[in-house]
């Protein structure tokens, strides 16, 4: 499988103060735990930054599913410091020289964060050089302004009502403001989300009704967002990539959540929903214009709801790569060396009863027919590492329509015993 691009230093830069606030360090640590899959966007002489080491057995078998030396990819393990970007865990890790020396020996090498953020693009300037995908050209002041915008509730919701994308009934305010603003939301609304103005991945969401009794936290610092809590069907996103020539959709598809928080993926969304799945590229295409007459170059997306009246409702922009980019980018790699047109393709976690090693596991999805086949163009992929307690398993299924990807889910949660079935 051959593919000819400059080199890349892949920054799993989970800790960034892009999507929440450097407070947070239990949840970007928890965040931090999944580092592994961006092995995936990864050619040989690239390197990886990541806050966690990724295991030699992993990283064979990501090298043996995308046809390239697992040696051929230099992984580079930074510990993480509690309330620090990963730049500054980078400086207190004594790496700075390595990098140097790593990108010095890579001509034409650039800088592909998860999130562009203020210590990321200081960090590439002490290296000298580019990220990516902005490359010699540079970063335009606009591009870093709009992308911490962007991550917010707030500005997000001013922007969605000058682009006509639908939003649930909200409000902002400050902290003092808060409870007042939660009390009147609930005279016209049975119940309200409260979520921070900078947050992410379910951190901070509190689900409040009227007959429930809620207090602010003390203090209630910062900013927030009160939105009228919707019935939701469905929970849908769309991922772009906004490059040179515009904005270009990449993929959507159907999250699965657990409390507010992403916990898994399935796409193409059925065909009933075609005319939904149309007006969420819509609005996205109108994002990335946006972002892109502001100077913004990469991944972003829009995560909305679907009620059950068929209403489409935006809820936020991430203006960043998210939890599906990465084990996409798997997915596009193997269906393309298959040739596979248009797979279906899914995400999921699940617990097997007794603990396993990665080998042991990746050995009995062969054995029992299940692994990736590129001749019949469809299988299961281990897209990350093993958890500490050998239970945890994060799987993709790829196939030819949804139906098949269904089948091979619940013949691998059978042949995994997993603790729940799917």
């Amino acid at each position: 499988m051959k593919h000819h691009r400059t080199p890349l230093i892949v920054y799993a830069n989970f800790h960034s103060d892009l999507a929440v606030h450097l407070a947070a360090h239990e949840v970007l640590d928890r965040w931090a735990e999944h580092a592994s899959r961006e092995i995936w966007l990864t050619r040989p002489g690239d390197v990886l930054v990541t806050p966690l080491p990724l295991s030699l057995a992993f990283r064979r078998y990501a090298g043996e599913l995308t046809g390239m030396p697992h040696e051929s990819v230099t992984v580079l393990t930074v510990p993480p410091v509690a309330g620090a970007p990963f730049a500054e865990a980078v400086h207190r890790a004594g790496l700075m020289g390595t990098l140097r020396s790593l990108a010095a020996a890579r001509p034409g090498i650039q800088l592909l964060p998860i999130a562009l953020d203020v210590s990321t693009t200081d960090l590439a300037a002490h290296l000298g050089v580019p990220m990516a995908p902005y490359g010699p050209r540079g970063i335009s002041p606009g591009a870093l302004s709009i992308a911490y915008r962007l991550n917010t509730k707030a500005a997000f919701r001013a922007l969605a009502a000058d682009l006509g994308i639908r939003m649930p009934a909200g409000r902002c305010c400050d902290g003092s403001e808060l409870e007042g603003a939660v009390t009147a939301m609930l005279t016209r609304h049975e119940r309200v989300v409260v979520k921070p103005n900078r947050s992410a991945g379910g951190y901070q969401l509190h689900f409040v009704t009227r007959t429930e009794p809620w207090s602010a936290p003390d203090p209630p610092a910062g900013e927030w967002v009160v939105e009228e809590h919707l019935d939701v069907a469905r929970s849908l996103s769309v991922q772009m990539d906004v490059g040179k020539a515009g904005p270009r959709v990449v993929f959507s598809g159907e999250m699965h959540t657990a409390g507010g928080a992403y916990d898994g993926y399935f796409s193409p969304v059925e065909e009933s929903t075609n005319a939904t799945t149309k007006e969420l590229a819509q609005w996205a295409w109108a994002l990335g214009l946006h972002l892109a007459r502001h100077g913004y170059a990469g991944s972003c997306g829009i995560d909305a709801v679907l009620d059950p009246q068929g209403r489409l409702f935006a809820t936020e922009s991430n203006v960043r790569r998210t939890a599906t980019t990465a084990p996409h980018a798997l997915v596009d790699r193997l269906s393309r060396a298959a040739a596979l047109r248009e797979p279906a393709w899914l995400l999921a976690t699940g617990r097997s009863q007794a603990p396993h090693t990665f080998t042991a596991v990746a050995e009995l999805l062969r054995e029992a027919g299940l692994a990736w086949a590129p001749s019949r163009g469809e299988g299961v992929v281990l897209y990350g590492d093993t958890a500490c307690d050998g239970r945890a398993w994060h799987y993709a299924v790829i196939a030819a329509d949804r139906r098949r990807v269904r089948e091979l889910q619940a013949l691998l949660a059978d042949a995994m015993q997993f603790d729940v079935p799917l």
